[in-house]
C-alpha cells in the first residue's frame, strides 16, 4: 500500500478553546461544508446518525451533492483538545483516489482565542492515486479554508 498523504489547513478563532471545541463538535455538516471549491462538492445531508455527535464508536453515512457518499467513524472524542474520526466505504468522485480518511479537528489557545485545525490523512487506493494526491491536496485546502471561514461564522454567532 502506498505512502498516505497528510493535509492540513488551520484558522485562528476568536473564541475559546473549551467553545470551539463544545460548538464544532455537533456542527450540522451541511451547514459547515455548504459550497463548492471547484470539483469538491458541499455536503447535502448526513444519514444513520443516532443523537449528538459525541461519543466514538458512533457511525454517521456523508452524503455528497452529486452522489458521492462516505462512512464516518467518530474514533476519539479528548474534550477540548481533539476529535478525529475515519472515512470510509468512500464512492463517487474521490472513490477512484481513496481508499480511507483518518481526520482530525484539534484545538489550541492563541493568542486571545483558539488555533483551529482540520487534518485529513488520505490512504490512497494504489500508487497512481497517490500520485494524483498532492494536486488534490491544493484543492483540500482550499475547501478547508473555505470550511474553517464558514465555522468561524457559527461560533461567532
Amino acid at each position: 500500500m502506498p505512502e498516505p498523504h497528510v493535509m492540513a489547513q488551520s484558522r485562528a478563532i476568536p473564541v475559546d478553546v473549551d467553545t470551539a471545541f463544545a460548538r464544532t463538535l455537533p456542527v450540522p455538516l451541511p451547514a459547515l461544508f455548504s459550497r463548492w471549491y471547484g470539483p469538491i462538492s458541499p455536503v447535502k445531508a448526513v444519514r444513520g446518525q443516532d443523537g449528538d455527535w459525541s461519543t466514538a464508536g458512533q457511525t454517521r453515512t456523508v452524503m455528497q451533492v452529486g452522489g458521492g457518499s462516505m462512512r464516518e467513524e467518530l474514533t476519539v472524542v479528548d474534550p477540548p483538545n481533539r476529535f478525529r474520526y475515519t472515512l470510509s466505504d468512500v464512492t463517487g468522485p474521490l472513490a477512484p483516489l481513496v481508499d480511507h480518511i483518518d481526520g482530525e479537528w484539534s484545538f489550541a489557545p492563541v493568542g486571545t482565542g483558539t488555533a483551529v485545525t482540520w487534518r485529513w490523512t488520505v490512504h490512497p487506493k494504489s500508487r497512481v492515486a497517490a500520485a494524483a494526491l498532492p494536486a488534490f491536496a491544493v484543492l483540500w485546502r482550499g475547501f478547508a479554508r473555505q470550511a474553517l471561514e464558514q465555522l468561524s461564522h457559527e461560533l461567532l454567532r
